[in-house]
């Protein structure tokens, strides 16, 4: 049964929604929405799902900016503070109940648990969703002086089509970073985990592949 939560951060409110894993839960994903979306967005939703149904129990929940209906996401750094006041929130909630835990979430919010990784935030792993490594056409403008800092596993998908990680400069980026770190690239899937219909594939398959591929990961996590 899920459970809605409203959760203080510094004097505002957010939303929060914690859906248990289907099955044996063997731990709890805190799942961050990207900078257009929110926590009930089509991509949140199916990816989620998924990954409900390969033991991850869900936790999602709204930026400050998304709760107040606006476009422009915070700073990075009220982006991390609502993070971290949520990822409280679950441990005060689901006391033990919570195990193993996971942060992470879709570009922009992955790249706010990144930071927290980075910053030494507790938690038991990181999982990145099309994680943002440069704006669409700008492949000099990296996000990634951070990344040598993470010490936790690190489980991250992007798409061999995605504008916002060219393949080649996240593999000389991950030259850098020394945390266990998976690099998993979907074939023909762009920033959304869309693939074209010429690819052959269908974007339920794409899913299927982060499904199963995260259900390995997360074996060695316990």
């Amino acid at each position: 049964m899920s459970v809605s939560w409203r959760v203080a951060v510094d004097g505002a409110e957010t939303s929060a929604l914690y859906e248990p894993a289907e099955g044996n839960q063997r731990a709890v994903f805190v799942a961050a929405h990207g900078a257009g979306g929110s926590m009930m967005d089509r991509g949140m939703a199916s990816v989620t799902a998924t990954l409900r149904r390969r033991g991850l129990g869900i936790v999602r929940f709204n930026f400050l900016y998304k709760e107040r209906k606006s476009g422009r996401p915070d700073p990075m750094p009220t982006l991390m503070k609502t993070f971290a006041s949520v990822v409280d929130r679950v441990r005060a909630e689901l006391g033990s109940g919570v195990g193993r835990l996971v942060i992470g979430g879709r570009s922009m919010g992955g790249r706010a648990g990144s930071m927290l990784a980075a910053d030494g935030f507790a938690a038991d792993g990181l999982l990145l969703l099309a994680y943002p490594l440069h704006p669409a056409g700008k492949p000099d403008q990296l996000r990634d002086a951070h990344l040598p800092r993470i010490t936790m596993p690190v489980l991250c998908f992007n798409g061999t089509r995605d504008a916002l990680c060219t393949p080649d400069i996240m593999r000389r980026v991950l030259t850098t970073v020394h945390a266990p770190w998976e690099m998993h690239w979907l074939e023909g899937a762009d920033h959304s985990f869309h693939v074209l219909k010429s690819s052959g594939r269908t974007d339920a398959e794409v899913l299927a592949e982060v499904g199963d591929v995260s259900d390995r990961w997360l074996a060695r996590l316990s």
